[in-house]
């Protein structure tokens, strides 16, 4: 009988899945959720929403699903973004979106660049397309290990001549953002690449941390990409969209699925913008317990980045799997992005983040925990 890798593509041979551990313990702040609930009057408003639409699920999706492009141009433009329906896109949670871009502008014999450490499901979305992946690095001479700056970043872009390039601001995970000028230098040194900004945690930003979305004008190549999953503490409803040229949002379409946007997850996401105000309530409690972390954790010994997005990452530990262990042992689940010495916590309650402090400072105190190489 044929083997099952010798069925399956060369390139997907001896990989693993993506996956952040599902755990039930006390404290969860692994995965950058948002730790509220949906307040109860959206609640309200999803289910009548999904009861009214309820009885024509005989019927097909709206394929353009032209009530939530509105929506949610309309809610960019809130920031002072001049944003248009037609260019936005949408599709189930913004890795779905990812994909399409690759499907559009990857593929076999094209390269993606991207700035590691940095999201991991770029590389990963870039492999099952076809695409080559080309790893780019951070850190400048006499600056931070985690930094990108515009000659560094233009430099490695114009030497792989990519197709697509990936730039996080706020970047996950590090939850460093970037100066416009990164981008504009990336776009200008990459004349052939589609350059996609990642701004899944921008509502988290500190003031004055400039969005990409005010640099679309004028550049048909530059694409930037949000997510209801974070700010607006969406992350079941699976909702992840863009803003680009409509031109390119028009070559989106032949790589979608037909109906690819369920008329259930239309209706929730509409629901969810109504509520725009209410949803992003949680926000500034969300930086308040950010910034306590960072200014935290340097009293225990620790290293933390200074971060714009609704997580921190943090150094200084001799053994970042042994730590994540010991938390996990005290019933708070962290992330091991797999950076040696470092360890990722998201951001979450008041009492979350008080559980979390109370128990890295029990960890801390075992010398064999502290004090990174």
């Amino acid at each position: 009988m044929t083997q099952l890798d010798d069925l399956m593509r060369p390139d997907l041979r001896g990989l693993t899945p993506y996956g952040a551990p599902q755990l039930e313990v006390p404290v969860a702040l692994n995965t950058n959720e948002n730790s509220y609930p949906v307040p109860p009057e959206v609640v309200a408003d999803i289910v009548a929403s999904v009861a009214s639409v309820a009885p024509g699920l005989n019927r097909y999706p709206d394929r353009e699903f032209s009530q939530l492009r509105e929506g949610l141009a309309a809610y960019l433009a809130r920031s002072g973004t001049d944003v248009r329906a037609d260019q936005v896109w949408a599709a189930n949670g913004s890795n779905e979106v990812l994909l399409h871009l690759l499907q559009a502008f990857g593929g076999n014999g094209r390269v993606a660049l991207g700035f590691t450490p940095a999201y991991s499901m770029h590389p990963i979305i870039t492999s099952t397309s076809g695409t080559g992946w080309v790893d780019g690095l951070r850190g400048i001479p006499g600056g931070g290990r985690f930094d990108l700056d515009p000659e560094s970043a233009a430099r490695q872009a114009h030497d792989a001549d990519p197709n697509i390039v990936f730039l996080c601001s706020p970047n996950n995970p590090t939850g460093t953002a970037l100066s416009l000028e990164v981008v504009e230098a990336v776009y200008e040194a990459a004349p052939r690449a589609v350059v996609v900004v990642d701004e899944a945690y921008a509502e988290f930003a500190r003031v004055g941390t400039p969005s990409a979305l005010t640099l679309l004008e004028g550049r048909p190549r530059l694409v930037v990409t949000r997510t209801m999953s974070k700010a607006f503490a969406l992350a079941g409803g699976r909702l992840g969209y863009l803003a680009a040229d409509p031109e390119l949002v028009g070559a989106l379409r032949l790589v979608r699925m037909p109906y690819h946007l369920s008329t259930l997850t239309q209706a929730v996401a509409v629901a969810a913008l109504r509520h725009a105000d209410a949803m992003l309530q949680t926000v500034g409690v969300i930086k308040e317990q950010r910034d306590r972390i960072v200014s935290s954790l340097p009293g225990l010994g620790l290293e933390p980045v200074p971060s714009d997005a609704n997580f921190v990452l943090f150094g200084g530990l001799a053994d970042s799997h042994s730590a994540w262990l010991a938390l996990l042992d005290r019933g708070v689940l962290v992330r091991d992005v797999g950076i040696s010495h470092y360890l990722r916590v998201t951001a979450g309650t008041p009492e979350e983040t008080t559980h979390f402090l109370d128990a890295l400072a029990q960890l801390v105190s075992d010398p064999s925990m502290k004090g990174a190489p």
